[in-house]
């Protein structure tokens, strides 16, 4: 029996790695997952896949002897409105981590999927320069195509826009909205909206997404590849799904107003859309029903 191929997964055990690794296992592949375990947690590995903790700035020394078909980069700082506090960190995590994963990928001229940041495309303000977080992504994704260019290696990258999940953190400071909300409305909490609540988001299931990551992984080219529902909510109009119990919250800097959904080029080369509807997620929450469907 021919041996498996390899596939490494960054951020394996946050909200979409598991999803992807499921689907990887599900194909045959053999998965090592490199995660630091900021945001991610042990509650969400998947069995069959092996976990090693780590820096991805340090993935040389701690998969050197790995030879991966295709390398799935989903490990980076992922909150805008933190990354105004604390730069250096995100820095630290995205940029010099994300430059020893590229290196890492020059070496042994596989495929790389990196996974971008859809703040770039925001709507009615700056966009990638909106916040540390945002340019930080924008210029890794720069960075990503240049490798391609100059070293011949193929790539592919992606754009996520707001996920969702029963992984997702919930608790903490860098809770997703979602999270945060369901936190509050089962604890009976008024749920606090950022103001002006008119900021219009594309929530969409991380396990939609992970289906499109697996399709870009083993055969996209190039950038442009956005995963994203085509139903469009205010973060006023999420609040009011969970019930009437709502306190606003002041403006933050780096809130984008809305954001282009770039979803063409994943439609037309994979059949790709949104399956889940985040509704139904909700009112399940609210239910009390298991969500591990979701």
């Amino acid at each position: 029996m021919a041996d498996k191929k390899t596939v490494i997964v960054t951020g394996g055990a946050g909200l979409i790695g598991p999803y992807l690794i499921e689907l990887l296992l599900q194909k045959g592949y053999r998965v090592v997952s490199l995660d630091n375990y900021f945001i991610g947690t042990e509650a969400n590995h998947i069995e069959g896949a092996e976990y090693h903790k780590g820096h991805t700035k340090d993935i040389e020394a701690i998969l050197g002897h790995e030879n991966p078909e295709i390398i799935f980069h989903l490990a980076e700082y992922s909150r805008i409105r933190q990354s105004f506090a604390e730069p250096a960190f995100v820095w630290d995590l995205n940029v010099a981590g994300t430059f020893a994963v590229l290196e890492y990928w020059r070496k042994r001229k596989c495929r790389l999927q990196y996974a971008a940041s859809s703040t770039k495309f925001s709507i009615g303000d700056v966009g990638r320069d909106a916040s540390p977080y945002a340019w930080m992504k924008a210029i890794n994704a720069d960075l990503v195509t240049n490798y391609g260019t100059w070293y011949d290696l193929p790539y592919t990258i992606t754009y996520f826009y707001n996920n969702y999940g029963r992984r997702e953190l919930s608790t903490g400071e860098y809770a997703s909205v979602i999270g945060n909300f369901k936190t509050h409305f089962l604890n009976g909490e008024p749920l606090p909206v950022i103001a002006p609540g008119t900021q219009m988001r594309n929530f969409t299931f991380a396990g939609d997404t992970a289906r499109g990551l697996l399709e870009a992984g083993e055969r996209g080219q190039g950038d442009g590849y956005g995963f994203a529902s085509k139903e469009s909510f205010s973060i006023l109009e999420l609040a009011k799904m969970f019930g009437d119990n709502i306190e606003m919250q002041p403006a933050v800097p780096g809130d984008r107003k809305a954001t282009t959904v770039e979803t063409e080029k994943a439609e037309k080369e994979f059949g790709w859309h949104a399956e889940r509807h985040l509704k139904d997620y909700i009112e399940d929450i609210k239910a009390g029903r298991d969500l591990s469907r979701w």
